[in-house]
C-alpha cells in the first residue's frame, strides 16, 4: 500500500456580493469576507500560497489558493 508523502489542495473561489444591500456595504462585506479567510488559515497554521488575486468589476474577489491538506508535507508544490 502507498503512503502519502507530499499533498497540496488548488482551489478556486469566489468571494461573491450578496446583492441585496447597498452596493459599497456589500463590496466591504466582501473585502472583509476574503480577509476572514486569510485569517482563518493563519489561525489553523495551514501553509498556503494565494497564486492569483482578482477583484471583478461587480466588487467580487476571486482566488487561486494551493494549500496544506490535513497536516500533510506540502513538498515543493508552495514554492
Amino acid at each position: 500500500m502507498g503512503r502519502i508523502q507530499s499533498a497540496c489542495l488548488k482551489q478556486t473561489i469566489h468571494f461573491q456580493l450578496k446583492g441585496n444591500i447597498s452596493h459599497a456595504l456589500d463590496v466591504r462585506m466582501v473585502k472583509d469576507e476574503y480577509e476572514s479567510y486569510k485569517q482563518l488559515l493563519n489561525r489553523n497554521r495551514t501553509k498556503y500560497k494565494i497564486a492569483c488575486e482578482k477583484t471583478q468589476e461587480d466588487g467580487s474577489i476571486i482566488i487561486k489558493v494551493k494549500k496544506q491538506v490535513k497536516g500533510y508535507d506540502t513538498g515543493d508544490y508552495l514554492d
